[in-house]
């Protein structure tokens, strides 16, 4: 064989059966798994690239970069090789479309809602890429797959690591060329500047905004001006463009697509965070929810008093929940969230008026606000509305401090402490409670299941922290979140 496969061809002991999508790179062929039981999306190659060095050279290297990747949601590497001097690529075959697909179906844009998600799970698989140091660096809509499910969410997988680039490479990496390629790539990828991760952040910010108005962000005449947009021109607005979309969903945008990396969310779980807020507001009640989500609705809606949701992160049992409505957050700034007490650089050296917090949870909370907690988790503090506080200024009684996960298992953590005052009533209506007791002292962990995130609360009876309360997020089930946090959460 020496031109261009095609279905109902052999290629690489694969029997091709159809053409399941075309890009620049080459064609995705729905294949039969020559040995085993199974169909395989193969990819092959096109001629125009396979006499280009570079090109073969990058799409093995995503190749390679994607196998080391073993997570929910990014689409698996199987195999790859080369027949008759044609790089291919076997992958996990998803049955359902990419994010490219349903827009053109839906010119307009999706449900708010369903936005959040496919956002939300674009982003847990190219967070897992950022921890194993790898930058797709070139997400858009075809590279995130959707598989609707009978009963529950979407299944949704991030594709395409063919232009991926490993963060301990030298080297500053370039965007493609091609309309498609640059609607969503950030400036540094033209402009030279350094690279990392904060360029799929946002990218993914870019999707999120063509997923909520059916248009991408900088739609121009050609490459260029897309280009130039993406360097010089202010972010749009969401709402600009589809009317009825909440306000708050400007300035999440905004901050995605903020032009300096610093300015940008610091992962894309805080993005997808944020954007699930904002885009909630006060949620419907669907008809007829089962019985588990009205009565863990019931107690994690008591289990809040000791957590707020915020524009940069959100109690995610609060949002999946059919009966408990978010508040309005507040308006979220296209700049950083970093306090007044932030030097030049953005990095903030101490927790200020809110230390008394840090300093009764050490080695759950970080030592500073520029600090990782435990599992990672990055934290801030934040007044009651769920804005950045002011470390200078005389805290009042109640302080909070919000945390965000990197979803392994912690999707949010939050501290919420009345100085001088009493501890917090934790509600017994949940899937399971017991005491506990550690060398810090004793208490009562609380744990359920709000559709498909588990919650936990945890009580302190011991003063000084019996004047403090903690509600975390996150995880498959509340037993899965009590099992791989609050085993060894160190508390």
């Amino acid at each position: 064989m020496t031109g261009n496969p095609g279905p109902g061809a052999l290629f690489a002991g694969y029997r091709l059966e159809r053409v399941l999508g075309r890009g620049g790179m080459g064609t995705v062929f729905l294949a039969q798994h020559p040995r085993l039981p199974r169909r395989d999306a193969v990819k092959v190659l096109s001629d125009d690239r396979v006499g280009d060095e570079a090109s073969c050279a990058g799409f093995v290297r995503g190749a390679d970069l994607a196998a080391r990747l073993d997570h929910p949601n990014v689409v698996a590497v199987h195999d790859r090789g080369v027949e008759h001097g044609r790089p291919w690529i076997a992958m996990q075959y998803v049955d359902g479309s990419d994010v490219g697909a349903l827009l053109r179906r839906a010119p307009s844009g999706l449900p708010p809602r369903r936005a959040a998600h496919i956002v939300a799970e674009a982003a847990r698989g190219l967070d897992a890429a950022h921890r194993a140091g790898l930058v797709h660096r070139g997400v858009k809509p075809a590279d995130i797959l959707v598989a609707p499910r009978h009963a529950g969410p979407d299944r949704v997988l991030v594709t395409d690591f063919g232009i991926a680039w490993a963060a301990v490479e030298s080297g500053a990496p370039r965007a493609e060329s091609g309309s498609s390629a640059v609607a969503c790539a950030a400036p540094e990828l033209f402009t030279g500047q350094p690279v990392d991760h904060r360029v799929d952040v946002y990218a993914l910010g870019c999707v999120l905004f063509e997923l909520l108005t059916g248009v991408e962000p900088y739609p121009r005449a050609n490459s260029a001006a897309v280009v130039r947009a993406h360097i010089a021109d202010p972010p749009p607005r969401p709402t600009a463009v589809r009317a009825g979309l909440p306000p708050h969903i400007d300035g999440v945008v905004a901050r995605a697509l903020a032009k300096q990396p610093d300015e940008r969310y610091p992962s894309c779980g805080a993005l997808a965070d944020a954007a699930m807020v904002a885009l909630s507001g006060r949620l419907p009640v669907p008809a007829g929810p089962a019985k588990r989500d009205r009565r863990a609705a019931r107690w994690i809606a008591g289990g809040l008093v000791v957590a707020t949701a915020t524009a940069g992160g959100a109690v995610a049992a609060t949002m999946r929940s059919p009966e408990v409505g978010v508040p309005a957050p507040a308006p979220t700034s296209a700049g950083p969230t970093a306090s007044p007490t932030a030097p030049a650089t953005g990095v903030v050296l101490t927790w200020g008026s809110h230390g008394v917090v840090a300093a009764r949870f050490p080695g759950l909370l970080p030592a500073t606000p520029a600090d990782s907690g435990y599992q990672g988790i990055r934290c801030a503090a934040v007044d009651p509305a769920g804005r950045p506080m002011d470390l200078t200024a005389p805290a009042g009684s109640e302080m909070r401090v919000q945390c965000t996960g990197n979803h392994e298992p912690v999707d949010l953590l939050t501290v919420r402490c009345q100085i001088g005052g009493g501890g917090y009533e934790v509600p017994t209506e949940a899937e399971g409670s017991e005491r506990w007791q550690r060398a810090s002292g004793t208490g009562t962990v609380t744990w359920g299941t709000v559709r498909d995130r588990g919650a936990v609360v945890v009580r302190f009876e011991t003063s000084p922290r019996n004047e403090c309360g903690m509600v975390v997020t996150g995880g498959s089930s509340g037993q899965d979140l009590l099992e791989r946090w609050w085993r060894g959460a160190p508390i």
